[in-house]
Parts: C-alpha cells; structure tokens; sequence
C-alpha cells in the first residue's frame, strides 16, 4: 500500500525494486491510442525486450478494472491492445478511474504519478506533450509540462512532439525549472527529427553522467523532474525539413474540422501517418526502442550508485 492506493507489481517488478535493482517505467496509451493492432502489442513486448536486455525491468503502467497496475504480464498487455473503451488518463482523471473502477492507460503525466508512488524513479517514452501550436488562442498546454515541475522522475523521450510549439514548451519547462538535457548532442531533437534547429538547454554524453546530475539534485531537494531528450537515430529520422511540411498540413485539416482538446495530438499522429505512407510509425517506434535503451542504462547507473 501506498497511501490508500494499492499498486499491484508483477513479481519480477517487486523484486526488484525489493533487491534496488533497476526498473523502468513505461506508459500505457502508446499501446492503446498511440498504434493499432497488433503493432501496437509487438511494439509493447518490443520495449520490454530491450529494457531486459539492457539488464532492466520494465514495468508497463495502467490502471485496470480500478486498479492501478506496475508491470505488465504479455496476456494483459495483449488484452490492453485490443480495448476498445479505454480512458486516456492525466492527472486530471487519474483518480477517476480508479475510484469508478475504469481501465485506463496513462500518458506521461500519468506514468509519471504512478512510477513515483511505485518508487521507480527511470521512465521511457516517445515524446512528451507541451505547448501546442496557437495555445496564445486556445490556452492548450499539456499537463506534462506541471508534472515535470512537480515529480521527482526522470522522463526520457525524443523531446517534445514535433506537432507542438517546441519554442513555447522549453520556455514553459524553463519557467518551472525543469532541467532540458540533450543526450550525446548540443541540438534539442524534435521527436522524428535530430534537430529542431534549437539548442538544448543542457548536454550530457554518458547515462552516468545524467545519473550523477540526477543524485545531486536529489541532493539539494526539492526536486521534481527531468527531461532527457534522446534523439532518433540517424538512421531512422525523418528531416525536419520534411517533417515540418506535414505537420503545417495536418494542423491546416485540423483546424478546418475543429478538432480540439484531447482529440489534437492522436487525429495529428493519424494525418501524419497517412502523409509520409507509413514512415512515421516506423519512425516512431524505433525512437521509443532507442529512448527505453537508455532509460534502462540511466536505471543501471543510478541503481549502482544507490547500492
């Protein structure tokens, strides 16, 4: 128990956290509104491979029938993809659906929550939300960018969304003292991109240095938490050139039909799927491989340097 919220961890998740080995956290929506069947279950036990590999466990974040979950079995993640009625949870109705006894998979803000009620302090994913384009108007930002300010965990990703205003999301993560560190590049990447033609606010090379960054912050207290934008491999971008054309479309359809809210980023992702025949998915998933690479070896380091 934590709290008054029970989280139920697979045995390998418990043991580990129990022995301080290292586990990594991993969202659930990318397997439920992020792809389709069944890429998005390959996709899911794809990640996971990987973290193991890396000598990490993953552990898959939902909330199932009212029950908050940390780790996945592959019957569960399997039935996860093929949902039909499941709610995407933020902060917002996090609480919701556990206290209605809903399924519900977690965004960042969400996953964020839940791996630190779990004490898990390393999470994977594609790229965080922020600051969306004409938010000046619509006032849309994500809840991301609060709980970055707010829990003490770190979030790896390609960076912000390419669809979002990425100028305005690092003024907001500046504003609330969040630390923007670039792995292994001076260049902010933009999710299906390398460079989003801004430079990072901070560089670190090596996962050790990032864990050493991590405990000394810890050190100071206070602390919320801290992006780590990873980006795609060469092989796999996108330019942002390229990509910057089909993001100016789909917005265009966007507006035109007056989709908003909650329905922006997945109808965006849609259009930008259809616009680059299928690149972008690919694109997609071989940024979240690289990202939870990483966060398993950041888990590796902080875990040695705690033992």
């Amino acid at each position: 128990m934590t709290g008054s919220i029970k989280i139920e961890m697979t045995a390998e998740v418990a043991e580990a956290l129990a022995q301080n080995r290292p586990v990594v956290a991993l969202e659930s929506t990318i397997i439920t509104h992020g792809m389709p069947w069944p890429g998005n279950r390959d996709m899911a036990l794809e990640v996971e491979a990987v973290i193991r590999a890396e000598g990490a466990i993953p552990a898959t974040i939902a909330v199932i029938d009212g029950r908050l979950h940390a780790g996945l079995d592959e019957a569960t993640i399997t039935k996860l993809a093929q949902a039909t009625d499941v709610m995407k949870l933020s902060r917002a109705d996090f609480a919701f659906a556990l206290a209605e006894g809903r399924t519900g998979a977690t965004t960042v803000a969400a996953t964020m929550m839940a791996a630190h009620l779990a004490g898990i302090s390393v999470f994977a994913t594609g790229g965080i939300g922020g600051v969306h384009q004409g938010a000046e108007l619509s006032f849309d930002i994500s809840a991301d960018l609060e709980e970055l300010s707010r829990t003490p965990v770190i979030v790896v990703s390609a960076g912000a969304k390419a669809i979002l205003d990425i100028p305005k999301t690092l003024e907001a993560l500046e504003t609330r003292g969040v630390p923007v560190v670039a792995f292994g590049q001076d260049a902010m990447p933009a999710f299906w991109s390398r460079d989003s033609g801004l430079k990072a606010p901070l560089r670190l090379d090596e996962a050790a240095d990032i864990a050493r960054f991590e405990l000394t912050r810890r050190a100071l207290g206070g602390h919320g938490g801290m992006l780590i934008a990873n980006p795609v491999p060469v092989e796999d971008e996108i330019a942002a050139a390229e990509m910057n054309r089909h993001i100016a479309a789909a917005l265009a359809t966007a507006k035109s039909r007056g989709i908003e809210g909650k329905a922006v980023t997945p109808f965006l992702l849609g259009e930008i799927l259809t616009l680059t025949s299928g690149e972008s998915l690919k694109t997609n998933i071989a940024l979240v491989l690289n990202n939870a690479r990483l966060a398993a070896r950041i888990a590796a380091e902080l875990a040695a340097a705690n033992g």
